[in-house]
């Protein structure tokens, strides 16, 4: 039996955690929570885990379940206490993203007469320059990977780095993951490389889907499919199956 694009991308997400230890490991939105909750329940015991609404949570929770067990309370005016701190790793969405990182959630085409207004700027700022920061985007397409974002909510590399002080200093974007592939920061000058690319998916197809040019270093590997602990702990935090609405197989 083939393992399913939504298994392998949830792999990928919980990847983006490996080696954090015990800090506030936040997802937003069903992948990202998906991939946050099964890190702890196989690789990342040490990670603390939200309910999404105001405490920190023990046990495979399923995502949407009400029967949790408590052991920690997290209102929201709290998390900006971790996020200051530096001690939390979140995994958010972009409407567009460039080659370093500096992403847009509020608005598509010139900020004084946008063809689309979106969220609003919202966490991007605080979370890209005080606590570790990675992505999920469900469509890898050029209209997301673009040349340059209509706006800057969340803070790439070059901005970072020019900025300079705490900020750069701070600054650290782990992971972008996709429906093709999972990339990162590590090119030359923290410029969007590839990293895997998922099965049936060419580097190739990757970069015609991408509004600029990736940094390919030698045989890029296949993202890998789960564990059997994995895929097990996969059908118990998501017993509804919510992963393969976000990406059909």
């Amino acid at each position: 039996m083939s393992t399913s694009l939504a298994d392998v991308v949830a792999v990928a997400c919980a990847d983006a955690w490996r080696g954090d230890g015990e800090i506030f490991a936040s997802g937003m939105g069903v992948m990202p929570m998906l991939g946050a909750r099964l890190a702890r329940a196989t690789f990342e015991p040490d990670l603390l885990v939200s309910d999404g609404e105001a405490f920190f949570v023990a046990g495979d929770l399923p995502i949407g379940g009400a029967d949790k067990l408590v052991e920690g309370w997290i209102p929201f005016r709290q998390v900006f206490d971790t996020l200051w701190g530096g001690r939390r790793h979140v995994m958010m969405g972009a409407s567009q993203i460039d080659r370093f990182g500096n992403t847009n959630i509020a608005n598509i085409g010139p900020w004084k007469q946008p063809k689309a207004q979106l969220l609003g700027v919202r966490g991007g700022p605080g979370n890209t320059v005080n606590n570790a920061t990675s992505f999920f985007i469900p469509k890898h397409q050029s209209s997301v990977f673009v040349e340059q974002v209509d706006m800057v909510s969340g803070v790439g590399y070059d901005r970072a780095e020019k900025l300079g002080g705490f900020i750069a200093r701070r600054h650290d974007l782990r992971r972008v993951v996709t429906n093709l592939a999972v990339l990162d920061f590590n090119g030359p000058g923290h410029r969007m490389r590839i990293v895997s690319v998922h099965p049936g998916v060419s580097v190739a197809d990757v970069q015609s889907n991408t509004g600029f040019e990736l940094v390919v270093e030698g045989h890029v590997p296949e993202s890998r499919g789960p564990t059997d602990e994995e895929s097990a702990a996969i059908d118990r935090i998501d017993p509804r199956g919510l992963r393969h609405r976000e990406l059909p197989a």
